[in-house]
């Protein structure tokens, strides 16, 4: 009997090559890896920030871009504030993010939810039908024409409703919804939930990994919104953050309001477009940490049951 428990349990030390625990040369490598991984992420985040909290002087001495702090210099958050547009344009990007990201996170789950049951009607031409876009990306001249049709120019509606999905996102989650066990579905069923009800008391709370990453995916879609802001968006107090951060980075100069009067002309320095920069990652980064938690566990996740 002795034999045999030892047996067992040197079978079960034997782990595969991959399992094994790494050398001390192999910890160094991979501490020296990720070192410079995230000295390569940070590094840009440090000059960004120091350079705009650096005086005219500093930036002189140092020929553009600042990487040793010589004091601290406000000054180009506080002409920036001055003007206004930055502090209208954050508003409206946080307008944009929280009801966009709200929608899109409805729409996303609950047509996710039906994809995923093997028995919902149509549910294979419906996902089909999601894919095509996925696939063939729709021309800009109906967009705009569709966009335009509707009267959602120059108004918010038109930041948020046309991205409202990701066929991208829906996979992900449908694929998670997939791997939930039908028992505790069927056991729901039987005990008379319905479709939404089973989708709120069981499937959600289950979910919660990856609709915390695809929430954090809509979100900074939403938060970097351009493009469509340039195509959409002809009043400037409706910018939001990105495109005012163009303004200051290819003209030094905030935008103009709808009301005629002229904006807050900003000196051309590099401070100044830094300090905007910093405005517009700030959000993302702060809410980032609260997330990360759950971000590789959902995409994982997501796709391998996908």
């Amino acid at each position: 009997m002795t034999t045999l428990i030892r047996r067992v349990a040197g079978d079960r030390s034997r782990r595969p090559v991959w399992q094994e625990p790494p050398t001390p040369v192999g910890q160094g490598l991979k501490a020296v890896v990720l070192t410079v991984l995230v000295a390569g992420v940070l590094f840009p985040l440090w000059v960004i920030l120091v350079t705009s909290l650096s005086s005219r002087e500093t930036i002189a001495r140092a020929g553009g871009l600042v990487v040793v702090p010589r004091g601290i210099d406000t000054s180009a958050y506080e002409t920036i504030f001055a003007g206004g547009a930055v502090t209208r344009a954050l508003w409206i990007s946080t307008l944009v993010t929280v009801i966009g990201t709200a929608i899109a996170l409805t729409v996303t789950v609950l047509a996710a939810y039906g994809l995923s049951r093997p028995g919902s009607l149509g549910h294979r031409w419906l996902l089909a039908y999601f894919l095509i876009p996925f696939l063939v990306y729709p021309p800009l001249v109906p967009r705009y024409l569709v966009v335009t049709g509707l009267g959602l120019k120059d108004t918010i509606w038109a930041l948020v409703l046309p991205p409202a999905i990701s066929v991208f996102n829906l996979v992900v989650v449908r694929g998670f919804f997939q791997g939930i066990p039908s028992e505790l579905l069927d056991s729901a069923r039987i005990d008379g939930a319905s479709d939404f009800r089973t989708l709120a008391r069981i499937v959600l709370p289950l979910s919660r990994a990856v609709i915390a990453v695809v929430g954090l995916f809509y979100a900074v879609s939403y938060w970097n919104v351009w493009f469509d802001a340039l195509l959409f968006i002809d009043r400037n107090d409706m910018y939001p953050i990105q495109r005012v951060l163009q303004s200051y980075l290819l003209a030094g100069q905030a935008p103009h309001t709808s009301g005629g009067s002229s904006g807050v002309t900003m000196p051309p320095t590099e401070a100044v477009k830094m300090a905007v920069v910093v405005l517009t990652v700030a959000p993302i980064v702060a809410v980032y940490p609260f997330i990360q938690r759950h971000f590789v566990k959902g995409v994982l996740i997501g796709a391998v049951k996908g």
